[in-house]
């Protein structure tokens, strides 16, 4: 076959000396292999074999499960540290968690790699992850319905609510606007004040897809705030002057 561009999104040990790898491919979607040999001390594969870097890879077999042939790396590695590298982290944990094996999902993988580059630029960050989560949305077509469950039009003046079983919307005293909504509909996610609107809508969006199971990534997050806080806190007490 003719290399793939290609992703890690998971790893895990196999045997004594190969792994389990996710791969989130151009054209063949999520793909499951077994990578033998990477697990062995200074195994030049190894080294490549990392996560959010660009790779080119070949496989062979015709169940589910492939075998690895080939692998190459084919650019940098995106440097992600802090809530980057967590983002890139909840990245991959939804793609593996959600693509079905060998789906072709090239609009996934084409956010999946801008959102590579976005990642080590804070103000870039959220919004690449929002398009991506997107997409994965698209590909699975459980996109939002923008109107009422029995098909009315969104008022702007109104509020609603998402409903996830009709993946439309209710309305309600308190929830997103109508005009929010029609600006996410269009796309004009630029524009300000939406992006706590967007980020409420994907996690609603997602999360009947991704079921009760927490995602590690997103704990991780929460920890992460969560020692913020306490820094933040800690500084604040120590600034006030001596009584």
């Amino acid at each position: 076959m003719t290399p793939e561009p290609a992703f890690l999104l998971h790893r895990r040990p196999y045997r004594e000396t190969s792994a389990l790898i996710d791969l989130l491919t151009l054209h063949h979607g999520r793909v499951r292999a077994v990578a033998h040999g990477v697990q062995r001390p200074g195994s030049k594969s190894r080294q490549r074999l990392q996560p959010f870097t660009p790779l080119f890879v070949t496989w062979r077999g015709e169940r589910e499960l492939k075998r690895l042939m080939l692998m190459e790396s084919r650019g940098q590695t995106a440097l992600l540290v802090g809530e980057g590298l967590l983002c890139g982290l909840y990245a991959n944990e939804i793609a593996t968690r959600l693509l079905p094996i060998e789906m072709p999902a090239e609009e996934v993988f084409a956010f999946y790699t801008a959102l590579m580059e976005a990642l080590p630029l804070p103000a870039e960050r959220a919004l690449a992850l929002r398009r991506y989560e997107w997409a994965l949305l698209e590909a699975l077509d459980a996109t939002p319905r923008f109107a009422t469950p029995d098909g009315g039009a969104l008022d702007p003046h109104g509020r609603y609510q998402f409903d996830a079983l009709s993946r439309a919307f209710i309305p309600a005293e308190r929830g997103l606007e109508g005009r929010t909504l029609r600006y996410i509909e269009q796309g004009d996610w630029r524009e300000a004040g939406l992006a706590k609107a967007l980020k409420a809508l994907m996690r609603a969006s997602l999360a009947p897809l991704l079921g009760s199971q927490e995602l590690r990534s997103r704990r991780l997050m929460l920890d992460l705030a969560q020692r913020r806080q306490v820094s933040a806190h800690a500084v604040t007490a120590d600034s006030f002057p001596p009584s």
